[in-house]
């Protein structure tokens, strides 16, 4: 297979697996909802893709560090928006950061790891939304 299709490949699955999220995210009125996780998901295995393509000979592991930094300083921001004096925003800066690791690894064609964990993260997210219909 070409690889420039191959990669095309590899953005598309990571900005439909951020869709999956986010699409739950918007469902249950979170600030970041589909758009967001859908662009984290899809710059992050981007920014992946260029590490591993773009700069021959270079350690595509820096640009994961820097992408699980950045994702860091994201998240960070929506967990100091403050509502009535309590912190919020935990589980959706966790959620941001698992979906820029989804993209991470579509990036780097792990297709089933990333479509995995984009099913585990689901879960996870309705988790409380199950246990609260069988009360």
């Amino acid at each position: 297979m070409n690889i420039e299709i191959e990669m095309v490949l590899r953005l598309v699955l990571a900005t439909l697996l951020g869709a999956i999220i986010g699409f739950q995210r918007e469902k249950s009125g979170k600030e970041a909802g589909l758009r967001t996780h859908m662009l984290i998901c899809s710059g992050a295995a981007l920014f992946t893709l260029v590490s591993i393509y773009g700069f021959k000979g270079s350690d595509p592991a820096r640009i994961a560090a820097g992408i699980v930094t950045g994702i860091g300083f994201l998240g960070a921001g929506v967990i100091l928006h403050r509502t009535g004096g309590a912190v919020v925003g935990l589980t959706t800066a966790a959620t941001i950061w698992a979906v820029a690791a989804i993209g991470l690894a579509a990036g780097a064609g792990l297709y089933i790891i990333s479509a995995v964990a984009t099913v585990l993260t689901l879960i996870i997210l309705l988790i409380p939304h199950l246990a609260s219909r069988n009360k």
